[in-house]
């Protein structure tokens, strides 16, 4: 009877071991972001590059939209399992919103050979010395910055996310209204 007790305890602490363990995977599989404000202290970072397709991309030809400034490499796993939703947000997309992405510390060649095989066509600034992704405070791959309407940027979104999904939606809408200045 002891014996039997004893396998039963070790088999209730070996079962409460697994349960907490397969909360934390399962908590770590539903969040795989982060995202926060822009902090109201920090200016937004100019932007002033050429495409790999040559277009150039600047204040002008983001005034009034909506952009989603993501930076990312083809040596992450994370990068490349979110990089088909920002193409499918690419292809829906309406006039106000715009994806622009930016390779970071590859050469540019790669980047466009990785667009070239898995057929993805959103605008791709190369950044081979991480210069720009420096400049907007970037050292997790990827971070998405959601900038609004009036250049201002307004989110921070560190980790992978599913551009395509409802979640996502709800924040460009949020940041497509809210265009007032932000307190500083």
């Amino acid at each position: 009877m002891r014996l039997h007790a004893r396998i039963t305890g070790a088999q209730l602490l070996l079962g409460l071991f697994v349960g907490l363990f397969l909360s934390l995977l399962a908590t770590r599989a539903c969040a795989q972001f982060d995202k926060t404000r822009w902090p109201a202290n920090l200016a937004t970072p100019s932007l002033e590059a050429v495409d790999l397709q040559g277009k150039t991309w600047g204040a002008a030809e983001l005034a009034g939209k909506v952009v989603v400034l993501n930076f990312w490499a083809t040596w992450c796993a994370p990068c490349k399992e979110e990089l088909p939703t920002l193409q499918t947000l690419h292809d829906l997309g309406d006039s106000h919103t715009v994806v622009l992405t930016i390779n970071v510390r590859e050469p540019a060649v790669r980047a466009a050979r990785y667009l070239q095989s898995t057929g993805m066509t959103f605008p791709v600034i190369s950044d081979p010395k991480g210069d720009l992704a420096k400049r907007w405070g970037v050292s997790v791959y990827p971070t998405t910055v959601l900038i609004a309407p009036n250049g201002q940027a307004r989110w921070r979104v560190m980790g992978d996310v599913d551009w395509s999904g409802g979640e996502a939606q709800t924040w460009l809408a949020d940041v497509r209204q809210n265009t007032t200045p932000l307190k500083r």
